[in-house]
């Protein structure tokens, strides 16, 4: 094995490696500090630690493994252990995508990789083509939404550590699904974040939601960026993951003039040269900045990653279908909202926000920048979860609204992202849960989740994120899709997905929408999606290509009914059908 090195700067006089009951003294270079490989010949499985000027003992800060959890000894693993199956697998490029989000903790009863990858073959028939895993970085206790990992080259145990990642993602690519995995280089959790007693880190200069930031440009801070750098690296290399998903990059704050995230932009690039295989990074971003996926260049114009979340699609359609507008949603409830984002992904491209009090983003160039490159949903971990009891989508409106939101979605030329159980209309709830240990930390969680909704109207009964019945309660249902109403939406998903990579010319086009009283019409060239939310029937001309609901008349494109182009259709209440006018 190699032998064992950190960077602690902020040691004064020795660094040792707790190993059994050994205190094996490290040898130093600078700021690093390593092993001798001929004091202790470790293997797979050995635990040991670190030990700061004889200070307590601290895991290793690239630990691949945390069995006993972020508090405990680390343990050494051989990530080149694992036999890979996907020798012929070429990767997949962000264009033409669709994404499923899914948590492993909550996605099977089990809650491991093992046990997800018993549900490929759904997410296969469903039509997706990358899977994007939510954060696996160890954190304390079982269950958690990932967001608060304090060890970011570990595995969560309970998911079932590197072995069981590895094994997923190969799975994954056998079955044609690209991968990406949820990262977080913003912050680190408020239990077990031992790397301020290594080096430099954190910054108080800048401030963030949780506390300093990560050092990007301060002193010491090539090492930091490295740490986080090598960490991406290591995903896409060592695991074979297709690409990541950067949490709020809004809040990696970097003065340099090559900024963190173009720095790790260009080496994940390099790496794509070398293992020759498409290599994406899609950033989570609140600027509605374009610059963030358009091109680098000696200018430093663009950052170079190949996509981004574009949260005021999602918004928009939520206001729409649901009638929702407090909080960030009022400023979507202008009538022309959902027209805007159907032609350009920000709705606030330098307008005015009144969530915000000021102005807001900037004007994208669709010529220069595709629409591809800007991921859109109708849910997502974030949209559901901070909801006060993380009512989905299909709690909140008619399986027949759900239908008309996905058909939207899905012919708009963005890429769409799915959220895991929202093909089928989930009636299990995602909420949001935590297993702090700490008794000062989960009774602030828990009260603090109380407090945070009852001041913006919230009823009292806000699930407790400490308890085991919330985290229960949002772990999806798989026997739902017998029920017949869950199957039809599905069978809806999957056939919008088909027509989706069938016909690319349903992407083509500028938005037209039209309101007719509770009608909506979005024609791209010559299709047409018709949603009746009213009460009354609505009728269309066309070629019936797909219909959800009560659809009659008019010609089937896909079935047996025959007829012309121009043939009258009647869509019911509650219904919803695409048509192709010659």
């Amino acid at each position: 094995m190699n032998p064992l090195r950190v960077w602690a700067p902020h040691a004064e006089r020795s660094v040792e490696v707790a190993l059994g009951d050994d205190r094996l003294p490290m040898t130093r270079d600078g700021d690093w500090w390593s092993l001798d490989p001929a004091v202790a010949d470790l293997s797979p499985g050995d635990r040991y630690a670190f030990r700061l000027d004889k200070g307590p003992e601290r895991p290793d800060p690239r630990s691949l493994a945390q069995p006993d959890g972020p508090h405990g000894r680390s343990a050494i693993v051989d990530p080149g252990a694992h036999t890979w199956h996907d020798s012929e697998w070429t990767g997949r490029s962000l264009q033409g995508a669709t994404i499923y989000e899914l948590h492993i903790g909550s996605f099977t009863p089990e809650g491991t990789f093992d046990a997800a990858t018993e549900k490929l073959d759904h997410l296969v028939a469903l039509g997706v083509s990358f899977v994007e895993v939510m954060p696996v970085a160890a954190f304390p206790g079982e269950r958690g939404w990932g967001y608060d990992g304090v060890a970011p080259y570990a595995v969560h145990e309970a998911y079932g550590g590197a072995a069981a990642c590895q094994r997923f993602v190969d799975a994954c690519h056998q079955r044609g699904l690209a991968v990406l995995l949820d990262v977080v280089y913003n912050h680190l959790g408020p239990s077990g974040n031992y790397l301020a007693e290594f080096g430099p880190y954190f910054t108080d200069h800048y401030p963030t939601p949780w506390g300093s930031a990560v050092n990007l440009d301060g002193p010491g801070s090539d090492e930091v960026r490295d740490y986080f750098i090598d960490n991406a690296l290591m995903w896409l290399r060592d695991f074979h993951f297709d690409g990541l998903r950067l949490d709020a990059v809004h809040e990696l704050h970097d003065g340099r003039a090559e900024h963190f995230l173009e720095e790790l932009a260009r080496r994940v690039d390099t790496l794509a040269a070398e293992v020759d295989r498409p290599l994406s990074l899609i950033a989570e971003s609140d600027r509605n900045d374009p610059r963030t996926v358009s091109p680098r260049d000696a200018s430093g114009a663009g950052l170079g990653l190949a996509g981004q979340w574009a949260d005021d699609i999602h918004h928009a359609l939520h206001v729409a279908l649901t009638g929702e507008t407090q909080g960030y949603y009022s400023d979507f409830a202008d009538p022309d909202a959902l027209q805007k984002v159907l032609r350009t992904p920000f709705f606030h491209d330098g307008t005015w926000s009144s969530f915000r009090g000021r102005h807001h983003g900037r004007p994208v160039d669709l010529q220069r920048t595709p629409a591809w490159r800007f991921v859109a949903s109708l849910q997502t971990h974030d949209q559901v979860g901070n909801r006060a009891t993380g009512d989905r989508l299909s709690q909140l409106v008619s399986p027949g609204r759900c239908a008309a939101g996905a058909a939207i979605l899905l012919t708009t030329p963005y890429t769409p992202m799915l959220f895991m159980g929202e093909e089928w209309g989930a009636s299990t709830p995602w909420q949001y849960f935590t297993d702090h240990q700490e008794p000062e930390l989960a009774h602030a969680v828990s009260e603090g989740r109380a407090r945070e909704f009852a001041e913006h109207g919230w009823s009292a009964d806000v699930p407790d994120p400490q308890a085991v019945s919330t985290f229960t309660a949002s772990k999806l249902d798989w026997s739902e899709l017998a029920g017949p109403d869950h199957a039809r939406l599905l069978d809806w998903y999957a056939a919008l997905l088909r027509l989706r990579r069938d016909t690319p010319e349903i992407l083509t086009g500028d938005a037209v929408l039209r309101r007719d009283g509770a009608t909506i019409r979005v024609q791209r060239g010559d299709y047409v999606v018709l949603a009746n939310f009213g009460s009354y029937d609505a009728s269309i001309t066309g070629e019936v290509v797909l219909g959800f609901g009560s659809i009659s008349g008019g010609s089937i494109s896909r079935g047996s009914v025959s007829g012309g182009s121009d043939a009258p259709v009647t869509v019911g209440p509650d219904s919803v059908v695409i048509v192709r006018r010659s």
